[in-house]
């Protein structure tokens, strides 16, 4: 098993087996699992910053991540329509954790 990095990957337009897509996307899983653990660690910040927990759960800001992602998601030829049902369910996810880590972190 080899492990691709970013710079090594094939692109997917030059795969030419299932054993190069799946290495590839192999590839891009473990990149993504990182970026997440970065991203949760920063929910944990915001546990720890947000001064009561009836302010873990933001609608507008849900709302202004999920804008900013479709623009975004637009601009780099990722179909809306898949970029937004993940972070929907990524952003619900986040404030889950956010909500154990704050009520960990206080003792309730």
């Amino acid at each position: 098993m080899s492990t691709q990095t970013a710079s090594t990957r094939i692109s997917p337009e030059d795969c030419t087996s299932m054993a190069q897509v799946r290495e590839g996307v192999d590839a891009i899983d473990r990149e993504l699992v990182a970026l997440i653990a970065e991203r949760a660690r920063y929910m944990e910040a915001a546990a720890r910053i947000k001064p009561s927990r009836a302010v873990v759960h933001d609608d507008w800001r849900i709302e202004d991540v999920i804008g900013k992602v479709l623009a975004e998601s637009r601009r780099v030829g990722l179909s809306t329509e898949l970029a937004e049902p993940v972070w929907r369910e990524l952003v619900r996810q986040s404030i889950a954790y956010e909500f154990e880590v704050w009520d960990r972190t206080r003792g309730s």
